[in-house]
């Protein structure tokens, strides 16, 4: 007989042998690591049970004790609602892993769903709606926001639906999340679209003109800032369209237009004074 074990999961297993008598072998793993999920293990024509437990997070459900281990240790499968939590928290990580987003957002992420699901305060909405709220809620309070499309680009589940929960999971849960601005994603939206950093300084000085102005009243703070990289990148060599920043900003082509032409009247006022031009300001598309 022989097994295998993986920090993250609580075991028990009979192994059963036709020159042995049964035996049982139970141990309990404490990682020194977070593991959201449990990575594996085998053993030879046995019968294992396992429990799902973040330790390091204290995202376990309810029927762990507060050192991780099961309260239920006789019971053959997981209860429904340790499945649910252990399915959500899959489906966090593989949300989380897709758009690259570090270890202390799903942590965090988990943290907000287990809060949720054992309030039972969402009920009527299903699982991932709840788990991808609470993902674009967890970028937003680590200081690291993602839009809803980016949410939903990972998910199966609509804009509105994520905006729903994203709702009713601030009121259920009495938090709030910080007001997102054009800089909390002029950075990375400059990066993928392969900007240089003047271009980037000068979107960022763009974007923070047009709002101190009141360019832009009602406007999106992401609608802003693609119609700011919109104008630094054609008046750089580094030209980029709209659509390009639309595919990356996650908004329609319309809508940079929309606040493109908000800001353009007063362009000469909005460049930082030791921009380089490419195009000058009086050749910017006028749209």
């Amino acid at each position: 007989s022989y097994f295998r074990l993986f920090v993250g999961a609580i075991i028990r297993t009979t192994c059963y042998h036709p020159n042995h008598k049964t035996s049982s072998f139970q141990s309990t793993i404490q990682p020194k690591m977070s593991c959201t999920l449990p990575l594996g293990f085998s053993n030879c024509n046995g019968h294992i049970q396992y429990s799902f437990h973040n330790m390091a997070c204290g995202t376990g459900a309810a029927s762990f004790d507060e050192f991780g281990n099961s309260k239920y240790q006789n019971r053959r499968t997981m209860s429904s609602s340790d499945r649910a939590m252990m399915n959500a928290f899959r489906e966090i990580t593989n949300m989380a892993d897709r758009i690259n987003l570090p270890r202390n957002i799903v942590d965090r992420t988990n943290n907000l769903f287990k809060q949720v699901y054992e309030q039972k305060s969402l009920k009527g909405r299903s699982n991932d709606a709840i788990a991808s709220a609470c993902l674009y809620i967890a970028c937003r309070q680590e200081g690291v926001p993602r839009t809803f499309k980016e949410i939903c680009a990972v998910s199966r589940i609509s804009k509105k639906e994520i905006g729903r929960c994203f709702k009713l999971i601030l009121k259920a849960l009495e938090t709030s999340v910080d007001l997102i601005t054009t800089g909390d994603f002029m950075s990375r939206f400059c990066s993928n679209l392969g900007l240089p950093k003047q271009v980037q300084m000068a979107a960022t000085h763009i974007a923070r003109k047009a709002v101190e102005l009141d360019l832009v009243p009602g406007r999106s703070p992401i609608s802003v800032a693609a119609a700011a990289i919109y104008m630094a990148s054609q008046a750089s060599a580094e030209k980029r369209t709209q659509k390009e920043i639309g595919d990356i900003a996650g908004v329609a082509d319309v809508t940079i237009r929309q606040s493109y032409r908000l800001i353009y009247p007063r362009a000469p006022d909005l460049f930082p004074a030791d921009f380089k031009f490419d195009t000058p300001v009086d050749k910017l598309p006028q749209l």
